[in-house]
């Protein structure tokens, strides 16, 4: 019997934890795909929803093991309706320091990988009748950070990269939407987001609202464009960053 699974990347902490936990507690099964291999981290998940948790092991750096990845769920009787690109890095670097061996770390990581991840997963799709696919960008896209020139780069191509395919693969049935988180509070990042510290006291000043989001906010909107009032969006950027990035 074939099934239907949303394959997520960098699945296995932080967003694209959260990410995999409200797709599977929507229903969907989830191929949780990361280096290690390993199921997303943190507790508190009933035992229905890892159970539609499928570990797979890729890197996203490396072409070949998305193929496998990808034409092993398949040989194993899934069908692939979705792709999330969550995996990412990020280097802090003055520009006119930052090399070309860490401009090119970020790029194929952040950018460069999402185009082999969406082509290892195009022909999936197009057997499956259709699907979708959601990248992980940032509100970086579209401003200048200081010392975040790989990064800012790389996630404006991400938004660019979204665009295309939304145009050039509609007509096979699938979609391309670029969601693009501001500060966001994960298990990884949680120490220097405290309540009191620098970064904190900053974003007070600059998120409307007062207050980081979690990773569970990525991830249910995530999971919301995968049902049913998603279905007419198509190579849009959908920025959550608490309105932070059109605050003046």
């Amino acid at each position: 019997m074939t099934r239907n699974c949303i394959v997520v990347t960098g699945a296995s902490k932080g967003i694209g934890a959260a990410i995999a936990r409200a797709l599977a507690e929507q229903g969907h099964h989830v191929a949780c795909l990361s280096r290690s291999g390993g199921l997303p981290a943190g507790g508190g998940v009933a035992p229905e929803v890892a159970a539609r948790w499928l570990a797979c092991n890729a890197d996203v750096t490396r072409p070949e093991t998305l193929a496998v990845a990808f034409k092993g769920l398949v040989a194993d009787g899934w069908k692939i309706v979705g792709l999330v690109n969550n995996a990412g890095m990020h280097i802090d670097a003055a520009s006119a320091d930052v090399s070309l061996e860490q401009w090119n770390q970020v790029m194929n990581t952040n950018a460069t990988s999402v185009v082999t991840a969406c082509q290892a997963a195009y022909p999936h799709l197009v057997a499956a009748g259709g699907g979708m696919i959601v990248n992980i960008g940032s509100f970086f896209d579209k401003l200048g950070v200081k010392r975040n020139l790989a990064y800012c780069a790389s996630k404006a191509a991400v938004g660019a990269i979204t665009r295309v395919l939304a145009a050039e693969w509609a007509g096979k049935g699938i979609r391309a939407i670029n969601v693009a988180p501001g500060y966001i509070m994960t298990d990884l990042n949680g120490d220097v987001m405290e309540a009191g510290g620098p970064l904190r006291a900053y974003l007070d000043k600059r998120i409307p609202g007062r207050e980081p989001g979690t990773a569970a906010d990525v991830g249910e909107l995530v999971a919301a464009l995968y049902s049913p009032a998603g279905r007419f969006i198509n190579g849009e950027t959908i920025y959550i960053d608490g309105g932070q990035g059109i605050a003046h």
